[in-house]
């Protein structure tokens, strides 16, 4: 349990939020929301005493361990893996380093004898003995292989230190487990696996992330981040959006009476829970939907970008068609081979792969940037194409300010560049800055303005949702599932996936697996598990 009294938070004379009184019990997973720079990751910095607050003050229950998602990935380099895991659990790690040292010496005193008595008692309940095979089936079971285990942490990759970090944080069932962002750099699979592992604690939890689905899939209560206050609700993020999204349309409706506004939004909260109830995820399985009101819902604060795809022209018959493509890695991975498909008029494609570089060079390839290693494609004389792809640091390497920068991508004057801008969330001074100086958001929401420029009739997208807040992710899906044409693309986002594609193709080192279904189909579907299996071998 945690509990937080009279919090406060100011920077200089910004105050992120004050008289913050809240309590988070066992049993729950907390989804902690807010636009950027609300404040979601200093609260959890203020809660595991990394940063002190201005007032107030944080409290765990007697005799309870907290356990923080750390994003330093390079303090254990020095470390095996499996120690650095081993460290999460702090009294246990300690406990053992004591031991080793007793022991160690060449003869041991009374004293001695005594402490390490004590310690092998303590250790035995902290369930010692099976701590180093249990720090290595959770890092199996996130992906590290088991040969990866004795290496120092400096040897991995950044993918690899992400996994540890988490197997860490997750290590000897903690009371209390904060997360920022705990599904960065996971594979679907993977976050799948974290979703069924959270599902199952009885701690407190409490989880920023902005993927959707994996807090829809967690959470059983939202802790909202608006008008610098702290807000605590029932329900998931599906349930604050669309309440909010209601909240709002009500609010901009002058002639409805107070009373229609309620009784909508009793039904809401009716149909709402009954289609909950008939779902597998941990919200309902809480049964904390009961506990919802018409007094939390609330219109947001939030800004939405104005995100809208138009073509120029209707997109043919023939979109494109691709025969026997092979790329290899440079270190000679077969990425993915004998690959053929035709894409038909309407389709919105999801590319799958076990790895991600699979689709980043299907997508150089069919943009003319890399020389397939076998086969070829065609595009269709009508298509016309506009790619976001998945690393953009070679377009925001010049002083351009934002006018300038995305003037070199369409027709157009000062005002016109400064409305889609505008859209994009740019106004008042941000358009004055050089673009080399924007963050990885800032960067995502340019190039989705210099895409809309291109009134394109077919969007190829590698994992578009990094770096965006919710917001921008929100309204990017909205929008792909209403667009008129084709979209190819690849991404780790769930519910960005379920929601837009129509089709499934997975690229493997020895063909493609091809499917006219939804995401949702495709992941539980018994046959199309053993097929993968076969062709991953």
């Amino acid at each position: 349990m945690i509990t937080v009294t009279n919090l406060a938070i100011q920077f200089g004379k910004r105050v992120l939020y004050k008289d913050v009184n809240l309590k988070f019990t066992h049993g729950n997973i907390y989804g902690v929301i807010g636009a950027n720079g609300a404040g979601k990751s200093t609260l959890l910095r203020a809660i595991c005493g990394d940063l002190e607050p201005n007032h107030g003050t944080v409290e765990l229950g007697p005799g309870e361990r907290l356990s923080v998602l750390e994003q330093d990935h390079f303090k254990y380099d020095d470390y095996r893996v499996i120690d650095t895991v081993l460290m999460g659990h702090e009294p246990l790690w300690n406990n053992m380093k004591e031991r080793e040292r007793l022991y160690a010496k060449p003869e041991m005193t009374e004293e001695d004898g005594n402490r390490a008595a004590e310690l092998e008692e303590k250790f035995a309940e902290m369930n010692g003995w099976e701590a180093e095979s249990n720090a290595a089936q959770l890092l199996q079971d996130l992906g590290v292989a088991e040969s990866e285990h004795e290496k120092n942490m400096v040897e991995l990759s950044n993918n690899q230190k992400v996994r540890v970090m988490l197997a860490k944080a997750l290590f000897g069932n903690p009371d209390n487990l904060l997360l920022d962002e705990p599904t960065n750099d996971l594979d679907l699979d993977t976050v799948e696996w974290l979703e069924e592992y959270l599902s199952n604690m009885e701690q407190t939890v409490l989880v920023v992330s902005h993927d959707r689905h994996f807090l829809d899939a967690v959470s059983t209560m939202t802790v909202d981040i608006d008008y610098g206050k702290v807000t605590l609700f029932a329900g998931n993020y599906e349930f604050w959006y669309m309440s909010s999204q209601l909240a709002l349309r009500q609010a901009q409706n002058q002639k409805m009476k107070a009373e229609e506004k309620r009784k909508q939004l009793e039904e809401f909260i009716r149909r709402f829970s009954a289609n909950a109830a008939k779902s597998k995820q941990t919200t309902s399985r809480k049964k904390m939907l009961d506990k919802l009101n018409v007094e939390e819902i609330k219109p947001s604060s939030r800004k939405y970008p104005g995100i809208i795809f138009q073509m120029d022209r209707d997109p043919g018959n023939q979109i494109l068609e691709v025969e026997n493509l092979k790329a290899v890695d440079e270190d000679g991975t077969v990425l993915f081979d004998n690959v053929n498909f035709n894409i038909e008029k309407g389709e919105k494609v999801v590319f799958l792969s076990h790895n991600p570089k699979a689709m980043t060079a299907l997508f150089e390839i069919i943009n003319g940037n890399r020389k397939a290693d076998a086969g070829e494609y065609k595009w269709g004389i009508t298509i016309t194409t506009a790619y976001l792809p998945l690393d953009n640091t070679e377009f925001f390497k010049s002083e351009y300010n934002l006018v300038d920068w995305l003037s070199q991508y369409g027709p157009g004057n000062e005002v016109a560049m400064k409305a889609y801008l505008g859209r994009m969330l740019f106004s008042g001074e941000d358009i004055q800055k050089k673009v080399n100086v924007l963050s990885g958001g800032e960067k995502m929401r340019c190039m989705i303005a210099r895409m809309q420029l291109q009134n394109a009739n077919c969007l190829i997208l590698d994992t578009p949702t990094n770096h965006l807040d919710l917001e921008s992710i929100q309204a990017f899906n909205n929008n792909l599932i209403t667009f008129k044409g084709n979209v190819l693309f690849s991404s780790h986002d769930h519910e960005f996936i379920n929601t837009v594609a129509n089709r499934i193709i997975e690229l493997t080192p020895s063909g493609t697996i091809d499917k006219l279904m939804t995401y949702d189909d495709y992941i539980y579907d018994e046959a199309i598990k053993e097929q993968k299996a076969k062709m991953y071998k």
